[in-house]
C-alpha cells in the first residue's frame, strides 16, 4: 500500500510502466504495473514479479514516479512538487533580487497555500507558496522568484536557543 502524493490517483489504472526511485540511494528501477486499486485513502499497487510480502517489503521507501512526458498537463499556476524541490528561491522585493535558499520539500499542511521548506545555510525557513507572492516559476532553470512581504522570513525562522528557553520558561510558569 502506498501513500497517494498525486492529485490524479485514478490514472494508475491506465499505467503499465512506472519507475521506482530511492533518491537517497540513487536507485531507479522500472516496474510493470499489473493492477492497482484505491483502499482507505491509499493506493495498492501490484507489480509484475513481486509476488510475496517479502518482495513487496523490499520496495518500502521507494517513490513511484512516471516519466515527465506522461504527466497530466496542469492548469496555469499549478506545479508539480517534484518541479519545485531543488529550485533556488529568490526574493524580488529587493533590487537586486536576494537569494533565499533551495527548496528541500513542499508540505501541504492545510487547504491553504502549501509550505516551501527552504534551506538557507544551516537554517530551514518555511515560506507559504501563495499565489500573491509568486513572480515567476522556471522549473527548467530551477528558479522560483517571489515577492515576499516585509518580515516574513524573520517570522518563519527557527527559534534561537534563547527563544526556546524563554518559551519553555513561559510554559512552565503557566502550569
Amino acid at each position: 500500500m502506498a501513500e497517494i502524493l498525486t492529485d490524479f490517483p485514478e490514472r494508475f489504472a491506465a499505467r503499465e510502466q512506472l519507475v521506482l526511485a530511492d533518491e537517497a540511494k540513487a536507485v531507479r528501477r522500472e516496474v510493470a504495473l499489473e493492477q492497482s486499486w484505491l483502499h482507505k485513502g491509499r493506493v495498492v499497487l501490484k507489480f509484475r514479479g513481486v509476488d510475496s510480502i517479502e518482495a513487496a517489503q523490499s520496495l518500502a521507501g521507494f517513490e513511484v514516479q512516471i516519466p515527465r512526458s506522461e504527466r497530466v498537463e496542469l492548469e496555469a499556476g499549478s506545479y508539480y512538487v517534484g518541479d519545485l524541490v531543488g529550485c533556488v528561491v529568490w526574493d524580488r522585493s529587493f533590487e537586486p533580487a536576494r537569494e533565499i535558499g533551495r527548496i528541500e520539500a513542499v508540505e501541504q499542511v492545510s487547504a491553504d497555500a502549501p509550505l516551501l521548506n527552504v534551506r538557507r545555510g544551516t537554517e530551514e525557513i518555511q515560506i507559504p507558496f501563495a499565489e500573491e507572492y509568486i513572480v515567476s516559476v522556471d522549473a527548467n532553470a530551477r528558479r522560483l522568484d517571489l515577492k515576499l512581504p516585509e518580515g516574513l522570513l524573520e517570522i518563519n525562522q527557527p527559534l534561537t536557543e534563547e527563544e526556546k528557553q524563554r518559551f519553555k520558561r513561559t510554559q512552565q510558569d503557566e502550569v
